[in-house]
């Protein structure tokens, strides 16, 4: 392919400057120029960095890349791309060690080729392993007793959920915020550490961030208090909870870890919260370290946005989209133990099925049924923009309101009331742990990092306000009061990406400025500012970042234009941030625009787990 034109591929977006390395560094390796292998291999490379797993080429196969006044560029034909494809010594089959897989009409870089057949066979296996032995009646007397609640006639799904943790060594439990997850979870490991009676449980809990990880652990801790069991039950119950890269045991600048598959994880038990931030490939090396007897627990909200890195996995592993009911000998175990029909249709046949491992929790507890919140959170969910603008613009809902976007110029005038109202408290304050709850009242989200309605230029307009209204005292980079979000892992100070914390006078150090983070026990960490990993200012983050956590009140600011990363995914995520009440800043057009538009990420895990 001619300089000029990837040139002009480079300056459109459709390849980077790795992409065009990757596709001649892979073109060398064949021993010869081939322009379809460099296509398929530059393309497999930009894909990846999108968030994709594979290049699908009957996606690609005879698609318009460029078109100039004098140059085009067109994928080749799919029959013809296959043919040089299967040709080339670069390129391997399934099992083959080569640098590029071909699958099907699946093109893959071969490491997340392997990470995605590792993943897809290991939760087949426990999908269809059922060998558990259970003392029954303890269960049932367990069932009743911690899930005592539930209409008569209506399925208790969060009961549903422990039932298959109980009976399975995997189980998937989604929902939205206040459906009960991890309250939930503190049930289920109630009821395995009484079917484990005086044996020992060895339970282990994570999640992606250390902020997630820190509201897991608080959330069990409070949980167990009210669960209605022996209080030394209540107390063999962990409730200490750790990243995903410390419970897997990083390995300094490596990919690996400590625990994998010859090495696995010491648990009878993994549960892992917030796994719809989780990767592909993280995912991936966790199911290889987690022990093939031990059961493994995963929550997350499928409706979420997907990971920052490659994948949709949890996504993929619950099937969202399509509808799914349970297998009939799993509902006559369920009626069985329970004593309740299950809602919903019945499937055919007498085998194990992906089904009855994957529980949706319906029943939301914080939100009452007239909640604006709720209600627009589902049809966003449901893909019904009308519907959802209708219900914002009106506003008959006390908790979710509209209002147009203003444009650039106009935007510190429209927010400098809720910027004071938003921080004030928190920066008046003088105790850290009050400043700390008294922060988390409020955040601005944004959907892009970058432009006027980007987290960079808020958290500077942000910083204005305040200066101006004479909250803050902007002197110099470190200042009493301001955030900080922690955006790169520090395991020897014990950091983790998604930390928050503010700059305050240390009173033990003669009031010198001190970072202080709050752990999930209220006590406070606190470090010189200039020992701090990477970090950035945080009075407004990206949706993106936000996940895991939960705000009083949400400010959610979309943008003037539609962007590729506007989805229903994201303005889903943003709006359920909210536990009391979110304002939605948006032009129309691009709401109805994000609404219609799902995160679709190619790979090939969905087919493999439900065979389509």
């Amino acid at each position: 392919m001619k300089q000029e034109t990837i040139d002009l591929l480079q300056q459109q977006g459709t390849l980077s400057e790795l992409d065009v390395q990757f596709g001649r560094f892979t073109t060398g390796l064949s021993g010869k120029e081939d322009e379809d292998l460099f296509l398929a291999a530059a393309l497999v490379s930009h894909l990846q960095g999108e968030g994709h797993i594979c290049l699908d080429l009957s996606t690609y196969g005879e698609k318009l890349l460029l078109e100039e006044s004098s140059v085009s560029v067109t994928c080749p034909k799919l029959s013809r791309w296959r043919r040089t494809l299967e040709a080339s010594p670069v390129v391997g089959k399934p099992g083959d060690f080569r640098p590029l897989i071909l699958d099907g009409s699946r093109l893959y870089l071969y490491r997340y080729w392997n990470y995605e057949r590792r993943l897809a066979d290991i939760l087949k296996e426990r999908m269809g392993n059922d060998n558990l032995k259970i003392n029954k009646s303890l269960l049932k007397d367990g069932l009743k007793r911690l899930f005592p609640g539930g209409k008569k006639g209506e399925t208790d799904w969060q009961k549903v959920a422990a039932f298959t943790s109980l009976t399975k060594r995997l189980c998937v439990i989604s929902g939205g915020p206040g459906t009960g997850k991890t309250t939930t979870v503190a049930r289920i490991l109630a009821l395995l550490k009484e079917q484990a009676g005086s044996e020992r449980l060895r339970i282990a809990l994570a999640a992606p961030t250390g902020k997630a990880a820190a509201r897991l652990q608080e959330t069990i801790k409070t949980a167990k208090m009210n669960l209605n069991c022996q209080e030394e039950l209540k107390a063999a119950i962990t409730e200490e909870a750790s990243t995903l890269h410390r419970l897997l045991g990083t390995v300094h600048d490596s990919p690996y870890f400590r625990h994998n598959a010859k090495n696995p994880l010491p648990a009878e038990v993994v549960v892992i919260d917030e796994s719809s931030m989780v990767d592909l490939a993280l995912l991936s090396k966790l199911v290889q370290a987690v022990p093939a007897e031990a059961r493994l627990i995963l929550l997350g909200d499928k409706d979420q946005l997907a990971s920052v890195e490659a994948g949709a996995v949890l996504g993929d592993i619950c099937d969202t989209g399509s509808a799914h009911g349970f297998s009939r000998p799993f509902r006559e175990a369920f009626k069985e133990i329970a004593g309740q029909d299950m809602e919903g249709k019945s499937l055919g046949g007498n085998e194990p099925r992906p089904d009855d491992c994957v529980v949706q929790l319906q029943k939301n507890y914080r939100f009452g049924e007239k909640s604006g919140i709720s209600t627009v959170s589902r049809a966003v969910n449901e893909g019904d923009s009308t519907s959802s603008i209708n219900l914002l613009k009106e506003g008959s809902c006390q908790d979710i309101q509209w209002q147009v976007l203003p444009r650039p110029d106009a935007l510190l005038r429209a927010l400098r009331d809720r910027i004071v109202n938003g921080y004030s408290d928190y920066l008046k304050a003088a105790e850290p742990g009050e400043i700390f709850n008294l922060f988390n009242r409020f955040r601005i989200l944004c959907a892009l990092r970058e432009g006027p309605y980007g987290v960079y230029a808020l958290n500077l307009l942000v910083e204005q306000i305040l200066r101006e209204e004479g909250l803050i005292k902007r002197d110099s980079r470190w200042y009493r009061g301001r955030p900080v979000l922690v955006t790169r892992n520090d395991y020897n100070l014990n950091l983790f990406n998604g930390d928050v914390g503010i700059i305050l006078p240390d009173p033990t150090a003669k009031n010198e400025l001190r970072a202080f983070f709050q752990a999930a026990d209220g006590t406070l960490r606190k470090f010189p500012p200039l020992r701090l990993p990477e970090h950035e200012t945080v009075y407004a983050m990206t949706v993106h970042k936000s996940q895991g956590s939960e705000f009083d009140q949400v400010l959610f600011l979309m943008t003037d234009r539609m962007v590729p990363i506007l989805t229903r995914e994201l303005v889903y995520t943003a709006i359920t941030r909210a536990r009391g009440k979110v304002e939605v800043w948006g032009r129309e057009e691009v709401f109805h625009d994000a609404v219609s538009r799902r995160i679709e990420r190619t790979s090939g895990l969905r087919e493999a787990l439900w065979g389509s």
